[in-house]
C-alpha cells in the first residue's frame, strides 16, 4: 500500500491520506474546494467550488501518471440537491470521452468547513 500526499491538492485536515494506492486501485479521499496554494475556498459559488474540487482530484490522479478516463467510481456529496445540475456540468467536463464512471450523489446536512460540494473517487491503475 502506498499513501499519496502531494502539494498540488489540499493537505488532509484530519486523520486520513489524500489518497491510497492499493491492489491496483487509487482510492482518493473526499476533496473539498480548497485551493492548495492559498488554503482557502475558491469562492462561495457552487460552480467555482465544483471546479476546484475537480482540479484537486485531477491533480491527485495525474500525480500517479493516471488520467480521468481511469476513474471507475465516484461519490458526490452536495449540501443542496438543487445544485446537482451545476455540479454535474462541471464534473462531466472532466471526462472528455463520455465514458463516465459509476457514481452516486447525495444531499448531506453539512460538509467539512461548510463546503457546498465534496467528491471522492476510485481509479483503476491498470
Amino acid at each position: 500500500m502506498k499513501r499519496i500526499d502531494i502539494k498540488n491538492a489540499p493537505a488532509a485536515i484530519g486523520a486520513y491520506s489524500q489518497a491510497v494506492k492499493a491492489n491496483g486501485f487509487l482510492f482518493i479521499s473526499g476533496q473539498i474546494p480548497v485551493d492548495p496554494t492559498t488554503g482557502e475556498f475558491a469562492s462561495s459559488d457552487i460552480k467555482t467550488q465544483a471546479e476546484q474540487v475537480m482540479k484537486n482530484l485531477s491533480a491527485i490522479v495525474e500525480s500517479e501518471n493516471l488520467n480521468m478516463s481511469q476513474v471507475v467510481k465516484s461519490t458526490i456529496l452536495i449540501d443542496d440537491i438543487k445544485n446537482f445540475t451545476a455540479v454535474d456540468e462541471i464534473y462531466a467536463s472532466y471526462f472528455n470521452d463520455g465514458a463516465y464512471p459509476a457514481r452516486a450523489a447525495y444531499q448531506v446536512a453539512k460538509l467539512p468547513k461548510d463546503a457546498l460540494v465534496e467528491i471522492e473517487m476510485i481509479v483503476a491503475c491498470e
